[in-house]
């Protein structure tokens, strides 16, 4: 197996990972009385980040060059991702759950801005195919990535906007 593959099964591997520890957390969190905000446009996500893999799985060549500045960016990005599940703790999961009156986390990366997690993900989208020179991959998955975004974050807020107090 070439480089890139294992990079982009590497890459798989992570998101399995975290989606199982986000299931955890979304089921604790659920049965300390959490609600799901947003439920309908979840699938979307799972469909376009398994969509995103899969372009650069079928469309990225087997022996592609590995950009190392865009590796180096990648890597920063999943420093800062598993920065942000460590800052939320019990709280991080890939799904909108609130739980009513609990105080919001503000530690972390959550000190210096409210969605650091979706950042990450904004970069990482555009640099892993960067990092094989797919910049018509990065530009598509961007564009729907911000599309999609922007319709979750209007949701989450409105669903934390009761809980700024409590914080």
């Amino acid at each position: 197996m070439t480089a890139a593959r294992l990079f982009l099964a590497a890459v798989v591997l992570l998101r399995l990972a975290e989606l199982l520890h986000a299931r955890r957390n979304t089921e604790a969190l659920i049965r300390r009385g959490g609600v799901e905000i947003g439920a309908r446009h979840y699938p979307l996500f799972i469909a376009l980040h398994t969509a995103w893999l899969a372009s650069l799985f079928l469309f990225v060549p087997g022996d592609a060059r590995v950009s190392l500045p865009w590796l180096a960016i990648l890597l920063l990005m999943q420093v800062a991702r598993l920065w942000c599940i460590l800052s939320l703790g019990p709280w991080w999961t890939t799904r909108i759950i609130t739980v009513p009156g609990a105080p919001l986390v503000r530690r972390g990366p959550y000190r210096f801005m409210r969605h650091p997690n979706y950042a990450v993900v904004v970069v990482e989208i555009a640099a892993l195919p960067m990092m094989f020179g797919a910049w018509r991959i990065a530009l598509i998955f961007s564009l729907l990535n911000a599309a999609l975004l922007a319709w979750r974050i209007h949701v989450e807020e409105r669903a934390l906007t009761p809980r700024q107090s409590a914080g």
